[in-house]
């Protein structure tokens, strides 16, 4: 496991390291040491805090939003997807304790994983220090996502998010080339989605399921910026490969079913 202090700092704040290192095993690892603990009590701990720490800061920055949108965007700031990208900016994979198994599957990047272990964190800062110290490294670390794209927009699932907006304009028909690359134990994952035949965003992820929630993420975000565009204009956004959505996008224009930069 790679030295703890590094990502205290990261972190910001100081935790036991016996409390640290079992928010850091993961089952697969306690289970091929005899059945130690995992961090699993941890994670449902850290969920709570980080559930509150978040509704927290919505309610009182936005009073002028319904109870519904509320939801919506808490639903996005602690959805698995959004937890794995601040877990990768921490690059928190590089701590985890893991087993055989999930090392030759590249466990250290699977989103489930990163998230969990995040939460697991979170629970651990909250049992070392209370919930103020707890609460303020949330913050930092969820800050970004509160009001940028992801958190605003359409939620978790983004490909149930893409198909009703394509549907409403009748864009055509959704599809996802994705294509992979690298070993079988550390495979990267490209996905293209295209609507009606035109490229729209595009993705990456360690699954294939992760990148094509990418493209859609992208696209997405990038038809509530064309809504008064031309129905023939096809663009393309890519969205960042560390899993944090569509917030840092940059649109790219495309001529009409090229694929290429213009």
């Amino acid at each position: 496991m790679a030295n703890t202090e590094d990502l205290l700092k990261r972190l910001g704040v100081s935790i036991d390291a016996g409390t640290l290192r079992l928010a850091l095993t993961h089952r697969s690892f306690a289970y091929e040491h005899g059945g130690i603990p995992t961090n699993e009590r941890l994670e449902f701990l850290g969920d709570s805090v980080l559930g509150l720490a978040v509704t927290d800061a919505l309610y009182r920055d936005n009073p002028e939003l319904s109870e519904g949108d509320l939801a919506k965007r808490r639903s996005a700031v602690v959805s698995t997807r959004a937890l794995a990208g601040i877990a990768r900016d921490l690059e928190l994979g590089e701590y985890v304790l893991l087993g055989q198994g999930e090392k030759l599957t590249n466990g250290k990047n699977k989103a489930s994983i990163l998230a969990d272990t995040m939460e697991a964190i979170i629970g651990a800062t909250y049992l070392d220090n209370g919930i103020e110290i707890a609460r303020a490294m949330v913050m930092r670390l969820v800050a970004p996502l509160l009001g940028s794209a992801v958190a605003m927009g359409a939620g978790t699932d983004w490909k149930t998010s893409i198909q009703e907006i394509a549907a409403a304009r009748r864009l055509g028909t959704i599809d996802y080339k994705v294509t992979g690359s690298g070993p079988d134990h550390a495979r990267t994952f490209e996905a293209l989605l295209t609507v009606g035949g035109l490229p729209y965003g595009s993705g990456s992820g360690p699954s294939k399921k992760e990148a094509e929630q990418e493209a859609a993420a992208a696209s997405w975000q990038l038809l509530r910026h064309l809504a008064h565009e031309p129905k023939s204009a096809a663009y393309s956004v890519s969205a960042p490969a560390n899993g944090t959505g569509p917030a840092g996008a940059s649109d790219k224009a495309l001529a009409p079913g090229s694929g290429e930069s213009a």
